[in-house]
């Protein structure tokens, strides 16, 4: 029972730090351009002129 007094602050703590982290991740802009880093992948860049 005391292991509990000490497990559920740890978990609310961890749950709010990720809803944070979630939360930024949202208001920074990270989720604006879902396709463009597949397409990224597979382009070669093979229309850039060569120096």
């Amino acid at each position: 029972m005391n292991t509990l007094v000490y497990l559920i602050p740890i978990a609310l703590f961890l749950g709010g730090l990720g809803l944070f982290a979630f939360l930024w991740s949202l208001k920074s802009g990270q989720y604006d351009d879902l396709e463009g880093a597949g397409w990224r992948v597979l382009d070669d860049q093979d229309d850039r002129p060569k120096p």
